[in-house]
């Protein structure tokens, strides 16, 4: 059968959570597309706990996560095909259909069509190719999810002196990882004058074995022809110019890098789809929608997420989307909204709003650009003043959630502005 009311492309956390939302908001003519051999995602390969205190109210390790998801999966009958890579996303001419080609060992190259789609491809690591470090190329440079892949599933051995680059939550968890597996950790340098991690992680992974956490730090050479010999890194100035006095070398033969995480967004931006420069994801309204009618986009494709319980989340409300889509339609003839960015935020999540299709409740989520202390959180449209929150710290490798109550939306003009303002002492 290649006909169905909806297509969730990506079998991770985002995946599931949409095709489950969906199944039980009454569509039962659905399939989940998944390139791996598996459903779960990268959380297979995360064998660290932290997962699904927020969802579940306990600590799980990410492959229990997964299979937790896994099993409600398959508890309410939703159909999923493995191995199955999807080519690309169209809309049907003069058709509410959209076109999804497919490709695998079971259907060859086949097009399936479904009256909705949900994109929940996840994010990539950013390689070196993209952070311009001089040097050579020897063996023993990995990105960090790439050597937790070949600790954790295949129970290889790739080094024994480490550098990490970057500290993004899959490299402060990897130093951790590797002072388990016998090696010595030597630093963790990054470029920021803070850590693009969680708290609890720098806490857990680096503090309580005593790996050094270079802010201000980059590597800015490697060294070694065949095999990795050792990198040297540099304190950089304001400019993030690095400050060649400082320069230090450090004998290592594995360098893991963790220098940020990218939306795997070109199926997306193939399907014509508009892309947000800030997040690299798809510009969506209060529906989690795209502007390709029935086309909806969540999780770590949409922007890169903190926690995977909020991806959860999200991806649930994007699966209840479309079914809303699929049975009678969204609304229209609402006001519309765009929301902007100002002071101290990068971006936000989603960047429109339809008056129209609002829930009593429309979640808010952002990053902000620097390092916050004592501030409030104002959303605000013209003169009028939608919420304010006050925050004793925000820092952006955690996300920021407000919560803008439907009856709010009737006071505001075609603009609602988020931004932050430090609290007069």
């Amino acid at each position: 059968m290649n006909k169905y009311d909806l297509i969730v492309i990506g079998g991770g956390p985002a995946g599931m959570a949409a095709a489950i939302a969906a199944k039980k908001a009454g569509i039962d003519d659905l399939v989940i597309l998944e390139r791996d051999s598996v459903l779960g995602g990268i959380l297979n390969q995360c064998i660290h706990n932290g997962f699904g205190l927020h969802t579940f109210k306990e600590e799980l390790t990410g492959p229990e996560y997964a299979e937790k998801y896994a099993d409600m999966v398959r508890q309410e009958g939703i159909p999923f095909e493995l191995d199955t890579m999807v080519l690309s996303v169209e809309k049907i001419q003069d058709s509410e259909l959209k076109a999804v080609t497919v490709i695998s060992s079971k259907l060859g190259v086949a097009t399936l069509t479904a009256k909705a789609v949900v994109l929940a491809m996840g994010c990539r690591e950013r390689p070196r190719g993209a952070l311009n470090i001089p040097g050579t190329r020897p063996q023993g440079v990995y990105t960090a999810g790439t050597a937790q892949k070949l600790v954790n599933l295949e129970g290889a051995h790739i080094g024994k002196e480490v550098v990490i680059l970057g500290s993004g939550d899959i490299g402060l968890i990897m130093a951790r990882r590797m002072t388990l597996e016998g090696a010595h950790v030597a630093a963790v340098a990054e470029l920021m004058p803070y850590s693009s991690g969680l708290k609890r992680n720098i806490v857990q992974c680096l503090d309580d074995y005593d790996i050094p956490l270079l802010l201000s730090h980059t590597v800015v050479d490697i060294k070694g022809n065949e095999k990795l010999e050792g990198v040297y890194i540099a304190q950089v100035d304001d400019n993030r110019a690095p400050i060649e006095s400082t320069k230090k070398y450090y004998p290592c033969d594995t360098l893991l890098l963790s220098c940020g995480l990218i939306p795997e967004n070109e199926l997306t931006g193939g399907a014509g789809i508009s892309i947000d420069p800030r997040t690299n994801g798809a510009l969506v309204n209060e529906s989690l929608e795209t502007d390709m009618p029935g086309v909806f986009s969540c999780g770590n494709v949409l922007h890169v997420h903190d926690l995977v319980d909020f991806v959860s989340e999200e991806s649930a409300r994007a699966g209840e989307a479309a079914a809303k889509y699929i049975r009678h339609g969204l609304g229209e003839g609402g006001k519309s909204i765009e929301l902007k960015t100002g002071n101290g935020v990068r971006y936000t999540v989603p960047c429109r709003i339809n008056t129209a299709n609002a829930p009593d409740l429309t979640h808010i989520r952002f990053r902000v650009t620097d390092v916050y202390k004592n501030v409030s959180i104002i959303v605000k449209s013209g003169d009028t003043e939608l919420i304010r929150k006050k925050s004793q710290i925000l820092v952006p490798s955690e996300m920021v959630d407000v919560i803008l109550k439907k009856d709010k939306l009737s006071s505001a003009s075609d603009t609602i502005e988020v931004f932050i303002e430090e609290v007069a002492e």
